[in-house]
């Protein structure tokens, strides 16, 4: 047994490898405020959507907010389908459920985990209103394909970039391809926060503008209220750290890169399926997925040997309880069905180091 304690992330490095920076932006956020919607926030946002390529951003309070105020400013409701993919965190189909729309579900890439484009298309009805594409763990899926198709059949592209912060398709950034994007900041993510946040990257005017009403009370001047709108907004004191934390974000995804490198290069079990990256995509490397047809006994073992792992997801969302009411068979959707069996998400972060990363290696290379 090794003599390693293996974490699957770290956190704390991100902030104290910055402690007195992010230590003095809160204390002037404290001591002059405003707390909530002043001067950390607007260059938070401005920053964010300049990285992302985008003519703006709309900070929120979570990534679920992000995608839910996207729909409502599409006017999606009751009546309405919303195409999501199979295989995905259930945060991509809630929101369409939330806005009383009905969830479309389709087939993914079982090499990408990504949306099936001919599936998403054969899905299209009359009573479509837009497509959510998810960059799951980190790998974009074919948005330049899909933004033309939604264009052709006047539909939006909801793009959900919470785990793929800095990917790239085609050396363009992700959150730029569709008419909206929603980002995560919760603390793990490849950009996260100290607490739950997010964001809506968008260069649509009118998508913004509906947002900054939608995230406010329907208000953007303070006692008017404009439209029924709500309470989600990211507030100075996550402002402030992300904006730190934003300057490190490329160089922290290289890493991850290179570790991602490491497993590639070093797993050798001809049972374990590695990450494949499609060709023109640049992997933000949020999660590194393996599967195998033994997970679960792969994953005792690792435990045993002080290895942590995570699966992301061991229950599809079309076999949850709270969406019963599509009636999908347990059956339907075998690539989810087969991912949810198979999926082993290893370590990996900016933090951890080669010598950790050599015994992940060797210990699976030995199961």
């Amino acid at each position: 047994m090794s003599s390693f304690s293996i974490p699957f992330t770290y956190i704390s490095p991100g902030y104290t490898q910055d402690r007195e920076t992010i230590l003095s932006k809160i204390d002037k956020v404290l001591t002059d405020g405003p707390l909530i919607m002043g001067p950390e926030l607007e260059l938070f946002e401005q920053t964010f959507a300049k990285y992302c390529e985008a003519s703006s951003a709309v900070g929120v309070g979570n990534g679920l907010d992000a995608i839910t105020l996207i729909l409502k400013a599409m006017g999606i409701s009751a009546g309405d389908e919303v195409i999501v993919p199979s295989h995905t965190f259930i945060a991509s189909w809630l929101p369409v459920s939330s806005v009383g729309a009905t969830v479309v579900p389709v087939a993914t890439d079982l090499e990408t985990y990504c949306i099936s484009i001919d599936a998403a298309k054969k899905a299209v009805t009359d009573r479509t209103r837009a497509i959510i594409g998810v960059h799951l763990y980190g790998h974009p899926f074919e948005a330049v394909e899909l933004r033309k198709f939604c264009d052709e059949k006047g539909i939006y592209l909801v793009e959900d970039c919470a785990q793929a912060h800095g990917a790239t398709l085609g050396g363009r950034k992700v959150g730029s391809f569709g008419h909206a994007a929603a980002f995560s900041f919760y603390p793990t993510k490849t950009l996260g926060a100290m607490g739950d946040a997010g964001i809506v990257v968008t260069s649509d005017d009118q998508i913004y503008k509906r947002i900054m009403l939608l995230r406010n009370y329907g208000s953007v001047e303070k006692y008017n209220h404009e439209i029924i709108g709500g309470n989600s907004r990211l507030d100075e004191v996550q402002a402030a750290f992300l904006n730190c934390r934003l300057k490190r974000l490329d160089s922290e995804n290289m890493r991850r890169r290179q570790i991602a490198t490491m497993y590639n290069n070093g797993l050798t079990s001809q049972e374990l399926v590695l990450p494949l990256v499609a060709n023109g995509a640049n992997h933000a490397y949020h999660l590194y997925v393996v599967r195998h047809p033994e997970r679960d006994r792969l994953r005792d073992y690792l435990k045993d040997r002080l290895v942590d792992t995570l699966i992301h997801y061991p229950i599809p969302c079309h076999r949850q309880r709270c969406f019963k009411e599509l009636g999908i068979q347990k059956d339907d959707f075998p690539c989810a069905n087969k991912a949810s069996a198979e999926v082993l998400s290893l370590p990996l972060s900016p933090f951890h180091t080669d010598e950790e990363i050599e015994v992940v290696i060797d210990v699976i290379n030995r199961f």
